[in-house]
């Protein structure tokens, strides 16, 4: 028998340096899927010293000539709602590939870019395109700035999706509400994996000491940025009652700080700044010391975007006992609600694939937040054997739903399933026009250079 020929895959991410979650999950992820497929890495601009074994890594402009020279079978956009992603735009739109949505919502990301260009009539209509029953009204708070959190509410990705040949998310949520909104596209769920953590020996004990954590205390912790939406300002407002308890405790908030928000001269304010460290930027090895020294992690996110969230499931591979929001997103998590300390979602038992469903964590419900944040973190700080009961249960769950393995695993069915999907030109002849010009000079002129070259060597 001869060789089986591998599925050629352009996989569209944002690399190292950039400290992008996304960055991270590609530079996992891929290795796994370069055992079945040839990879070929486009970013926006290439780093200088990255290496990876997963494949070549171009700048996107490449793209243009090596897919006229030899088509990819599928094209791979790793799609967040940030700048990081921008690039990859005018790419998706004119070469449909496997869109992977990271986030429910791409109205900031949208905005910013068009507006920042003065491209108010382009933002109009592709408001319009996306929300067509939406009153013109909302589109001009947009393009005066005016919007403001109300941004969450519109999420601008119809148009990500009519220009796909499939789609692929984290939850099952956010799948069905896709479904409902452009049942004509290919929508497909594999829950996000991340790797087993590794740990050098003694880490727990230098990162407790550098940040002096007393003896016995139990150590709350929270990563990412240090901003209002990761729910820092209701953290420091449940744990500061605590001051005056027997446990000793403290807060490691581990991540950088913002312009916006100062988590320092909050705690302060409350009286417990002696309490709360702050580490800043930390590499992923200095995250596994420092989420290995934890006892306790929150990954509070309001207002949300849909996403789920890498460093949670970091989390649970750790075993660590994990505080989240309870939100439409998360319906499928069992977890506590410390109101009554019963479990949302049903009995203890197991779903039909055979995979546990004991709580293995603390949900929150937005609309109770400062109450149930106090009565949970007043439990955690004293139950340890609560602790380690939720700790047990969060590395049993990871192994069954969240390995990098079991992600890799669904990325190979669904990218050799997009590859025998058509495109569908009646969706993407819909899209407003001006996305099917954004970039064509560029793309031309690549084009152009690729012909002149291709006939030169011929």
């Amino acid at each position: 028998m001869g060789d089986v020929k591998m599925t050629r895959v352009a996989w569209f991410t944002p690399l190292p340096p950039v400290r992008s979650g996304i960055a991270q999950y590609s530079v996992e992820l891929l290795p796994l899927l370069a055992r079945t497929c040839q990879i070929e890495i486009f970013v926006e601009s290439p780093p200088d010293d990255f290496e990876t074994n997963a494949g070549s890594v171009y700048s996107a402009h490449d793209f243009v000539w090596k897919q006229a020279r030899n088509p990819y079978d599928v094209i791979v956009y790793q799609l967040g709602n940030s700048p990081y992603h921008d690039y990859m735009w005018p790419y998706l739109v004119r070469y449909p590939g496997l869109v992977v949505l990271h986030d429910g919502q791409f109205h900031h990301s949208r905005a910013r870019a068009l507006l920042l260009e003065g491209r108010t009539d382009d933002y109009r209509t592709e408001f319009s395109y996306n929300h067509p029953n939406t009153h013109h009204g909302v589109a001009e708070l947009g393009v005066t700035g005016l919007l403001g959190s109300l941004t969450y509410l519109w999420s601008m990705r119809r148009i990500v999706v009519d220009a796909s040949r499939s789609v692929l998310v984290h939850n099952s949520w956010l799948a069905n509400e896709i479904r409902l909104e452009c049942p004509e596209t290919p929508v497909e769920v594999v829950e996000m994996g991340v790797p087993d953590l590794s740990v050098k020996p003694g880490a727990r004990e230098i990162v407790r000491q550098r940040h002096q954590v007393p003896d016995g205390a139990v150590l709350f912790s929270a990563f990412g940025k240090l901003t209002p939406e990761k729910r820092i300002p209701q953290i420091l407002r449940a744990l500061a009652p605590l001051e005056d308890k027997t446990v000793p405790w403290h807060l490691m908030l581990c991540g950088e700080t913002v312009d916006h928000y100062d988590a320092l001269e909050n705690a302060q304010r409350l009286g417990v700044s002696h309490r709360v460290s702050v580490t800043g930027y930390l590499t992923n090895d200095e995250m596994a010391a420092h989420l290995s020294a934890a006892d306790v992690c929150f990954c509070l996110r309001w207002p949300s975007s849909r996403e789920t969230s890498a460093s949670w499931l970091r989390f649970l591979a750790a075993g660590k006992t994990t505080v989240i929001n309870d939100l439409v997103h998360t319906s499928d998590i069992p977890s506590l609600d410390p109101r009554d300390w019963m479990m949302v979602g049903g009995q203890h038992a197991r779903n039909d694939r055979g995979q546990s469903i004991n709580p293995f964590c603390v949900g929150i419900d937005i609309v109770d937040e400062d109450h149930s944040l106090a009565v949970a973190v007043a439990r955690l700080a004293v139950d340890s054997q609560l602790r380690t009961s939720l700790g047990t249960a969060a590395r049993l769950a990871w192994k069954e739903r969240f390995t990098l393995e079991r992600m890799a695993a669904g990325y190979s069915q669904i990218i050799e399933s997009t590859r025998s999907t058509k495109v569908d030109d009646t969706r993407r002849n819909r899209l407003p026009s001006h996305l099917l010009h954004d970039g064509m000079d560029t793309l031309r002129s690549l084009l152009e250079d690729f012909d002149k070259s291709h006939q030169l060597f011929k």
